[in-house]
């Protein structure tokens, strides 16, 4: 079957019925008419790619990347702002058990801006895609202009295969993959604060596969610098690795599913700390030494019928445990203060994410940490911040979006944050707008 031509049929199909429909006073009939055509297009979708496995052959959904608009490159605007109040001193977060590092702090109270992009992206030719994004944001009240991504992806290797490389979102996890803006909080869940610093890229090459399987089946594997938090120092050639799989699949039209496992890897990292330690001191702890990560993640979808215009639900559950191996030192101290280090760290995030009516949507989520850090100083570990205490950090989060399109959405965020002993009231009143092309989101 053509998907090209059959899509283009129905597309003039509902022009046909929107012009008819003009003359019409119901809109409510035209939008129906709308969201059938986008279902039968999706399920069109869906047949062709159960027949492509049916034949053996892998969906390689990486060759629908497609030109954007008539431009070369397509070129797109994320505007994004905030105003945040706090109950607490923002300058005193910290996250007892956690030597927090990255962009781990918490956003300026007051109004600020958030985290905004500018994205350069098309098919380079008929064998590449390449996106360049940089990201505008202020930290400490500065505002600074960072290249978050610069790569290309291959589009015609064959066989489910397909090669990333350049600076990307590593495959670590599920939500490190997404973008800020789409997001389904302002912030990001604990787990990520604590051990990622909000994020994690960095520079290397991706290899993954899309296997012809009854389901979603796909294995990958990342070869990076290690320069960038959680890692970081000099490397010489491979300095951190990833391994991960996806699985996911269908149960009917109305549900959909998918589940994650990823491994990172880094060995004689110098890992430098943001330098927030007990009671507000200021240090610059800095690790030396092996460190592992593992990571899970669960994700499930509903929308009736299939139809995600009207209402959806979306579970998304990830948690992560990182050790840590090696020699802990203050560097600012005079003399040098240093501890051995066996660190046991992890967290966890639950959410859920209610559309409700076209346009408005809301949310609840639920984050937890914990930590074993161990050393031969114990003051050195407190100056750095690793040592609880007996406090488990954990947070309670509502939001409720105003979504007009998938261009626009003005968001109202409360965080009953319990990082540390003193509990903190956090309210965040957010608009994310985009300008120009808009590529579809992962699943």
């Amino acid at each position: 079957m053509n998907i090209t031509f059959v899509r283009t049929a129905l597309a003039c199909a509902a022009i046909l019925d929107i012009a008819v429909a003009r003359g019409a006073a119901d809109i409510d009939a035209l939008n129906k008419k709308l969201d059938d055509y986008e279902q039968r297009i999706e399920s069109l979708e869906r047949k062709d790619a159960e027949s492509s496995r049916a034949t053996g052959g892998a969906v390689d959904y990486s060759r629908r990347k497609t030109t954007n608009n008539l431009f070369n490159p397509a070129i797109s605007v994320i505007l994004d702002g905030v105003y945040a109040n706090y109950k607490n001193e923002p300058d005193d977060y910290r996250i007892p058990g956690f030597a927090l590092g990255g962009e781990a702090e918490l956003a300026s109270e007051g109004f600020s801006l958030g985290h905004s992009e500018i994205v350069f992206s098309n098919n380079i030719d008929d064998k590449f895609y390449g996106q360049f994004t940089l990201a505008i944001a202020e930290h400490d009240n500065e505002l600074e202009v960072e290249l978050e991504e610069a790569f290309f992806e291959t589009l015609a290797l064959g066989g489910g295969f397909s090669i990333r490389g350049g600076r990307f979102y590593s495959a670590l996890g599920y939500l490190n993959q997404i973008h800020e803006h789409a997001w389904d909080f302002k912030d990001a869940p604990l787990v990520y604060r604590a051990l990622f610093g909000n994020q994690y890229f960095d520079d290397g090459l991706r290899v993954s596969v899309i296997l012809p399987t009854a389901v979603f089946l796909e294995i990958g594997a990342e070869a990076l610098t290690g320069r960038k938090f959680p890692a970081g120092g000099e490397q010489d050639g491979v300095g951190s690795w990833v391994a991960y799989s996806n699985i996911g699949g269908d149960i009917g039209v109305s549900h959909s599913w998918q589940a994650g496992l990823s491994y990172w890897a880094a060995d004689k990292i110098e890992r430098e700390y943001g330098g927030h330690g007990h009671e507000g001191a200021v240090e610059v702890p800095q690790f030396a030494g092996d460190s592992r990560t593992v990571g899970l993640n669960a994700i499930y979808k509903w929308a009736p019928a299939g139809n995600y215009r009207e209402r959806n639900l979306k579970l998304q559950f990830e948690y992560f445990n990182r050790e840590d191996e090696g020699n802990l030192t203050l560097l600012n101290s005079d003399p040098l203060e240093s501890s051995t280090l066996d660190s046991q760290q992890d967290g966890w995030y639950a959410q859920a994410i209610w559309q409700f009516a076209r346009s408005w949507r809301t949310g609840l989520r639920y984050d937890r940490l914990d930590s074993d850090n161990k050393g031969s100083d114990t003051d050195v570990l407190d100056e750095a911040g690793l040592l609880s205490y007996g406090h488990t950090p954990e947070r309670a989060s509502v939001m409720a979006e105003w979504v007009p399109s998938e261009y626009s959405r003005i968001r109202l965020q409360y965080n009953r944050d319990d990082s540390y002993q003193v509990s903190d009231d956090q309210v965040y009143l957010q608009y994310t707008f985009s300008i120009g092309s808009h590529g579809a989101h992962a699943f």
